[in-house]
Protein backbone atom coordinates (compact mmCIF):
# COMPACT_ATOMS: atom_id res chain seq x y z
CA UNK A 1 0.00 0.00 0.00
CA UNK A 2 1.67 3.04 -1.03
CA UNK A 3 1.61 6.29 1.59
CA UNK A 4 -0.99 8.74 0.72
CA UNK A 5 1.52 11.90 0.53
CA UNK A 6 4.50 13.28 -0.74
CA UNK A 7 6.32 14.66 2.16
CA UNK A 8 6.78 13.25 5.57
CA UNK A 9 6.41 16.55 8.34
CA UNK A 10 4.60 15.37 11.03
CA UNK A 11 3.37 12.21 12.99
CA UNK A 12 0.17 14.03 12.61
CA UNK A 13 -0.36 13.02 9.14
CA UNK A 14 -0.35 9.57 9.58
CA UNK A 15 -3.61 7.15 10.15
CA UNK A 16 -3.28 3.85 12.08
CA UNK A 17 -2.97 2.32 8.37
CA UNK A 18 -0.04 4.09 7.91
CA UNK A 19 1.79 3.18 10.89
CA UNK A 20 0.93 -0.44 10.59
CA UNK A 21 2.16 -0.93 6.70
CA UNK A 22 5.07 1.15 7.31
CA UNK A 23 6.32 -1.01 10.34
CA UNK A 24 5.50 -4.49 8.36
CA UNK A 25 7.89 -3.01 5.67
CA UNK A 26 9.89 -2.36 8.34
CA UNK A 27 10.18 -5.91 8.94
CA UNK A 28 10.41 -6.83 5.64
CA UNK A 29 13.60 -4.52 5.67
CA UNK A 30 15.26 -6.81 8.24
CA UNK A 31 15.71 -10.16 6.23
CA UNK A 32 17.17 -7.53 3.33
CA UNK A 33 19.46 -6.68 5.98
CA UNK A 34 20.60 -10.05 6.81
CA UNK A 35 21.23 -10.69 3.24
CA UNK A 36 23.29 -7.62 2.96
CA UNK A 37 21.00 -5.23 1.20
CA UNK A 38 19.68 -4.93 -1.72
CA UNK A 39 19.44 -3.00 -5.37
CA UNK A 40 15.89 -1.86 -4.26
CA UNK A 41 16.71 1.69 -5.55
CA UNK A 42 19.73 1.86 -7.53
CA UNK A 43 20.20 4.48 -9.50
CA UNK A 44 18.38 7.40 -7.21
CA UNK A 45 20.04 9.82 -5.01
CA UNK A 46 19.36 10.90 -1.46
CA UNK A 47 20.21 14.62 -0.23
CA UNK A 48 21.03 14.11 3.25
CA UNK A 49 21.06 17.74 4.72
CA UNK A 50 21.94 18.45 8.20
CA UNK A 51 21.89 21.98 9.44
CA UNK A 52 21.90 21.08 12.81
CA UNK A 53 23.91 18.46 14.61
CA UNK A 54 23.13 14.39 14.09
CA UNK A 55 24.65 11.23 14.37
CA UNK A 56 22.04 8.28 14.65
CA UNK A 57 19.97 10.05 12.31
CA UNK A 58 22.16 11.21 9.89
CA UNK A 59 23.89 8.12 9.98
CA UNK A 60 21.02 5.52 9.69
CA UNK A 61 19.53 7.81 6.67
CA UNK A 62 22.82 7.25 4.78
CA UNK A 63 23.07 3.72 5.85
CA UNK A 64 19.55 2.71 4.80
CA UNK A 65 20.22 4.63 1.05
CA UNK A 66 23.60 2.49 0.37
CA UNK A 67 21.46 -0.51 2.10
CA UNK A 68 18.93 -0.16 -0.53
CA UNK A 69 21.44 0.20 -3.20
CA UNK A 70 20.82 3.80 -3.43
CA UNK A 71 23.46 6.87 -3.32
CA UNK A 72 24.07 10.22 -1.36
CA UNK A 73 24.76 14.31 -1.93
CA UNK A 74 25.06 15.69 1.34
CA UNK A 75 25.00 19.36 2.77
CA UNK A 76 26.18 19.95 6.86
CA UNK A 77 26.02 22.81 9.10
CA UNK A 78 24.40 26.50 7.62
CA UNK A 79 27.61 27.89 7.56
CA UNK A 80 28.80 25.55 4.50
CA UNK A 81 25.70 25.97 2.81
CA UNK A 82 24.74 29.02 0.48
CA UNK A 83 21.89 29.75 3.35
CA UNK A 84 25.24 30.99 4.86
CA UNK A 85 25.48 33.80 2.28
CA UNK A 86 21.59 34.68 2.48
CA UNK A 87 20.01 31.85 0.29
CA UNK A 88 16.55 31.22 0.87
CA UNK A 89 15.09 28.10 2.24
CA UNK A 90 13.20 27.77 -0.57
CA UNK A 91 15.89 28.33 -2.81
CA UNK A 92 17.85 26.13 -1.74
CA UNK A 93 14.67 23.23 -2.04
CA UNK A 94 13.98 24.34 -5.76
CA UNK A 95 17.57 23.77 -6.26
CA UNK A 96 18.43 20.40 -4.27
CA UNK A 97 15.28 19.27 -6.52
CA UNK A 98 16.97 19.18 -9.22
CA UNK A 99 19.97 17.32 -7.66
CA UNK A 100 18.36 14.05 -5.78
CA UNK A 101 15.17 12.11 -6.38
CA UNK A 102 14.21 12.60 -2.22
CA UNK A 103 15.65 14.31 0.82
CA UNK A 104 15.83 14.32 4.59
CA UNK A 105 16.57 17.66 6.24
CA UNK A 106 17.37 18.68 9.72
CA UNK A 107 16.95 22.14 10.32
CA UNK A 108 17.10 24.03 14.02
CA UNK A 109 14.02 26.26 13.14
CA UNK A 110 10.66 25.06 14.21
CA UNK A 111 8.52 25.29 11.00
CA UNK A 112 11.02 24.66 8.61
CA UNK A 113 10.41 21.24 7.47
CA UNK A 114 6.59 22.38 5.99
CA UNK A 115 8.08 25.73 4.44
CA UNK A 116 11.44 23.37 2.43
CA UNK A 117 8.50 20.83 1.70
CA UNK A 118 6.61 23.46 -0.21
CA UNK A 119 9.55 23.83 -2.19
CA UNK A 120 10.34 20.62 -3.00
CA UNK A 121 10.04 18.89 -5.79
CA UNK A 122 10.86 15.44 -4.59
CA UNK A 123 9.84 13.79 -1.84
CA UNK A 124 10.68 15.18 1.55
CA UNK A 125 11.42 13.77 4.78
CA UNK A 126 10.95 15.92 8.12
CA UNK A 127 14.65 14.46 10.07
CA UNK A 128 13.64 17.46 13.11
CA UNK A 129 12.83 20.74 12.49
CA UNK A 130 14.09 22.49 15.84
CA UNK A 131 11.68 21.71 18.81
CA UNK A 132 9.10 20.59 16.65
CA UNK A 133 8.59 17.00 15.14
CA UNK A 134 10.41 14.38 14.24
CA UNK A 135 8.40 11.93 12.72
CA UNK A 136 10.98 8.91 11.75
CA UNK A 137 12.24 9.12 15.51
CA UNK A 138 8.63 8.35 16.37
CA UNK A 139 8.06 5.44 14.13
CA UNK A 140 11.30 3.82 15.29
CA UNK A 141 10.44 4.37 18.91
CA UNK A 142 6.72 2.52 17.35
CA UNK A 143 8.61 -0.16 15.95
CA UNK A 144 11.11 -0.79 19.08
CA UNK A 145 7.79 -0.40 21.43
CA UNK A 146 6.51 -3.30 19.04
CA UNK A 147 9.72 -5.72 19.01
CA UNK A 148 10.06 -5.30 22.22
CA UNK A 149 6.73 -5.95 23.48
CA UNK A 150 4.77 -7.76 21.39
CA UNK A 151 2.02 -4.81 20.73
CA UNK A 152 1.55 -1.13 20.91
CA UNK A 153 -2.12 -1.50 22.46
CA UNK A 154 -2.55 -1.80 26.16
CA UNK A 155 0.07 -0.55 27.35
CA UNK A 156 1.07 2.05 29.56
CA UNK A 157 4.28 4.59 28.96
CA UNK A 158 6.08 6.92 31.00
CA UNK A 159 8.07 9.91 29.15
CA UNK A 160 10.63 11.36 31.09
CA UNK A 161 12.84 14.58 31.36
CA UNK A 162 12.48 17.31 28.58
CA UNK A 163 8.86 16.75 27.66
CA UNK A 164 8.47 20.61 26.91
CA UNK A 165 11.46 21.14 23.85
CA UNK A 166 11.52 17.35 23.72
CA UNK A 167 10.46 16.84 20.03
CA UNK A 168 10.64 12.86 20.22
CA UNK A 169 8.08 12.67 22.69
CA UNK A 170 6.07 14.76 21.14
CA UNK A 171 5.80 13.24 17.63
CA UNK A 172 5.29 9.92 19.62
CA UNK A 173 2.43 11.22 21.70
CA UNK A 174 0.78 11.83 18.68
CA UNK A 175 1.72 8.53 17.26
CA UNK A 176 0.61 6.61 20.64
CA UNK A 177 -3.26 8.40 20.08
CA UNK A 178 -3.53 6.47 17.18
CA UNK A 179 -3.71 3.22 19.54
CA UNK A 180 -6.15 1.50 22.07
CA UNK A 181 -5.93 1.44 26.03
CA UNK A 182 -2.66 4.31 25.78
CA UNK A 183 -1.70 5.59 29.12
CA UNK A 184 0.71 7.92 29.48
CA UNK A 185 3.02 8.99 32.76
CA UNK A 186 4.52 12.38 32.42
CA UNK A 187 7.72 13.09 34.46
CA UNK A 188 9.16 16.46 33.90
CA UNK A 189 10.91 19.28 36.10
CA UNK A 190 7.66 22.09 36.19
CA UNK A 191 9.78 24.00 34.33
CA UNK A 192 10.14 21.04 31.60
CA UNK A 193 6.38 19.98 31.25
CA UNK A 194 4.54 18.48 28.02
CA UNK A 195 3.43 21.62 26.16
CA UNK A 196 -0.57 22.55 25.92
CA UNK A 197 -0.54 21.54 21.99
CA UNK A 198 0.10 18.11 23.12
CA UNK A 199 -1.69 17.47 26.63
CA UNK A 200 -4.67 18.97 24.78
CA UNK A 201 -4.53 16.48 21.93
CA UNK A 202 -4.34 13.75 24.72
CA UNK A 203 -7.67 15.22 26.04
CA UNK A 204 -9.08 15.34 22.69
CA UNK A 205 -8.00 11.72 21.88
CA UNK A 206 -9.28 10.15 25.42
CA UNK A 207 -5.81 8.97 26.65
CA UNK A 208 -5.55 9.44 30.22
CA UNK A 209 -2.24 10.51 31.75
CA UNK A 210 -0.83 12.33 34.86
CA UNK A 211 1.90 14.83 35.33
CA UNK A 212 4.59 14.45 37.88
CA UNK A 213 7.94 15.09 38.79
CA UNK A 214 8.04 11.73 40.93
CA UNK A 215 10.75 9.46 38.75
CA UNK A 216 9.42 6.10 40.47
CA UNK A 217 6.08 6.73 38.95
CA UNK A 218 7.62 6.17 35.75
CA UNK A 219 9.26 2.77 36.82
CA UNK A 220 5.56 1.05 36.92
CA UNK A 221 4.99 1.57 33.84
CA UNK A 222 5.84 -0.78 30.86
CA UNK A 223 7.96 1.69 28.93
CA UNK A 224 10.22 4.24 30.26
CA UNK A 225 11.05 6.68 27.31
CA UNK A 226 13.90 8.72 29.00
CA UNK A 227 15.22 12.61 27.35
CA UNK A 228 17.69 14.30 27.62
CA UNK A 229 17.46 18.26 28.78
CA UNK A 230 18.72 19.92 25.79
CA UNK A 231 21.48 22.76 25.66
CA UNK A 232 20.46 23.98 22.46
CA UNK A 233 17.09 24.99 23.90
CA UNK A 234 18.28 26.81 26.36
CA UNK A 235 19.10 30.63 26.06
CA UNK A 236 20.56 30.40 30.15
CA UNK A 237 23.45 28.42 30.34
CA UNK A 238 22.55 28.20 34.63
CA UNK A 239 19.35 27.18 33.70
CA UNK A 240 20.59 24.06 31.80
CA UNK A 241 22.65 23.29 34.35
CA UNK A 242 20.20 23.52 37.13
CA UNK A 243 17.65 21.17 35.19
CA UNK A 244 20.16 18.95 33.29
CA UNK A 245 20.60 15.93 35.52
CA UNK A 246 17.13 16.30 38.32
CA UNK A 247 16.65 12.89 36.89
CA UNK A 248 18.83 9.97 36.97
CA UNK A 249 18.37 6.21 35.96
CA UNK A 250 20.44 4.08 37.93
CA UNK A 251 20.81 -0.15 37.34
CA UNK A 252 19.48 -0.70 41.16
CA UNK A 253 16.13 1.34 40.60
CA UNK A 254 15.63 -0.80 37.68
CA UNK A 255 16.82 -4.08 37.93
CA UNK A 256 14.08 -6.75 38.46
CA UNK A 257 11.58 -4.78 36.86
CA UNK A 258 9.88 -5.34 33.59
CA UNK A 259 9.74 -2.05 32.53
CA UNK A 260 11.07 -1.44 29.26
CA UNK A 261 14.03 1.43 29.31
CA UNK A 262 14.03 3.43 25.66
CA UNK A 263 15.94 6.76 25.16
CA UNK A 264 16.52 8.71 21.65
CA UNK A 265 19.87 9.43 22.73
CA UNK A 266 22.28 10.80 22.69
CA UNK A 267 22.36 10.58 26.80
CA UNK A 268 24.21 13.22 29.20
CA UNK A 269 24.51 11.30 31.99
CA UNK A 270 20.30 10.77 32.64
CA UNK A 271 20.84 7.24 32.15
CA UNK A 272 23.77 5.88 34.08
CA UNK A 273 26.28 2.96 32.35
CA UNK A 274 25.05 0.13 34.83
CA UNK A 275 21.84 0.31 33.27
CA UNK A 276 23.14 -0.60 29.84
CA UNK A 277 24.23 -4.44 30.39
CA UNK A 278 20.28 -5.42 31.69
CA UNK A 279 18.00 -6.77 29.27
CA UNK A 280 15.29 -4.52 29.54
CA UNK A 281 17.81 -1.17 28.26
CA UNK A 282 16.65 -0.88 24.35
CA UNK A 283 18.54 1.90 23.58
CA UNK A 284 21.05 0.93 21.52
CA UNK A 285 18.62 -1.98 19.96
CA UNK A 286 16.41 1.00 19.34
CA UNK A 287 19.18 2.94 17.58
CA UNK A 288 19.77 0.16 15.37
CA UNK A 289 15.72 0.08 14.46
CA UNK A 290 16.19 3.14 12.74
CA UNK A 291 17.73 1.64 9.41
CA UNK A 292 14.92 -0.53 8.48
CA UNK A 293 12.37 2.08 9.80
CA UNK A 294 14.16 5.03 7.13
CA UNK A 295 14.63 1.98 4.65
CA UNK A 296 10.93 1.50 4.77
CA UNK A 297 10.22 4.85 4.48
CA UNK A 298 12.55 6.09 1.68
CA UNK A 299 11.24 2.63 -0.83
CA UNK A 300 7.99 3.86 0.14
CA UNK A 301 8.09 7.37 -0.72
CA UNK A 302 9.72 6.75 -3.70
CA UNK A 303 7.15 4.00 -4.89
CA UNK A 304 9.61 0.88 -4.55
CA UNK A 305 8.66 -0.50 -1.58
Amino acid sequence: MPLPFQHLLSTKQLQRADTEEILRVASSMENVLTKGGSELLKGKILASLFYEPSTRTRLSFETAMQRLGGNIITAEGIQFSSMYKGETLEDTMRMISQYADIVAMRHPEQGSAEIAARACGVPFINAGDGPGQHPTQALLDLFTIQKECGKIDDLCIAMVGDLRYGRTVHSLSYLLGLYKNIRLILVSPTELTMPEKVTSFLREKSIPFVETKDLAAGLRADVMYVTRVQQERFADRNEYERLKLQYILTGEMVRGRNVLVMHPLPRVGEIAPDVDLLPNAAYFRQAGNGVPIRMALLAMLLGKA
